[in-house]
């Protein structure tokens, strides 16, 4: 007999009932007040510059931490909780010096999630929890310039970011998430191409994945940063 597949596991169940999406992770972090040696751990005490603020590093400096997080959430009724891997791609981690670590991360991060939602699941298999792995929108915008004086200028191209997101998803996927969620996007174009980067995985590796998407709204006007209302995001 065939284990039914987490997406349509996932699919069934929106059918019938709204699903619990977890929490921030960063406010959540911010909690246990860590210092910069915290971030660091014993394997990255010689580490140029600093690391404290650089969250998606703690899966593997402090992955008991991480755990803690999940678990509240699934013990406060989420159904689906976030990877810590936020910033977890090479053009925001680049700041930090720690593009090498894309993948390593996004597997520890996605394992780290899926032992806390598989603990809650054996408890009642009846409501089985899931893990999103979380994509967010990069530090860097690709349809807008940062330059007022040089509107034409782009701080990241199309191409860098389908590269930096198809890494992530890699490690997300190995790591057993049961969707991917394209998050807190204030750029379309940033969005599209972390679309375009998960198809074209999928396709490379013969692999299918239900993907989220959530947008960020700036303030009462209802438009994203880049101008735009949800309906025409959506329709982007």
């Amino acid at each position: 007999m065939n284990t039914p597949q987490p997406g349509h596991v996932l699919h069934a169940l929106l059918r019938k009932r709204i699903l619990v999406l977890d929490g921030a992770m960063g406010t959540m972090i911010q909690h246990y007040k860590l210092d910069e040696a915290a971030y660091r751990g014993g394997r990255f005490q010689g580490h140029p510059g600093d690391l404290k603020g650089n969250n998606d590093l703690l899966s593997l400096t402090r992955p008991e931490i991480v755990g803690e997080i999940h678990s509240a959430y699934l013990q406060a009724g989420a159904d689906i909780i976030e990877t810590n891997t936020f910033g977890a791609n090479a053009v925001s981690l680049s700041d930090y010096g720690m593009a090498d670590l894309v993948y390593e991360m996004n597997l520890a991060s996605a394992k780290i999630a899926r032992k806390a939602a598989g603990a809650f699941t054996k408890r009642t298999p009846d409501r089985p929890r899931f893990v999103a792995g979380s994509l967010g929108p990069t530090n860097r915008m690709a349809s807008m310039s940062q330059d007022v004086n040089d509107p034409g200028a782009r701080a990241v191209t199309f191409a860098q970011l389908c590269h930096a997101y198809s890494e992530q998803v890699r490690g997300l996927l190995d790591g057993g998430v049961d969707v991917l969620l394209i998050e807190t996007i204030f750029d379309t174009l940033n969005a599209k191409a972390a679309i375009y980067a998960i198809d074209e995985y999928c396709r490379a590796n013969a692999k299918q994945v239900p993907v989220m998407i959530s947008g960020t709204i700036t303030d009462a006007s209802g438009r994203t940063l880049s101008g735009q209302t949800i309906e025409a995001f959506w329709r982007s």
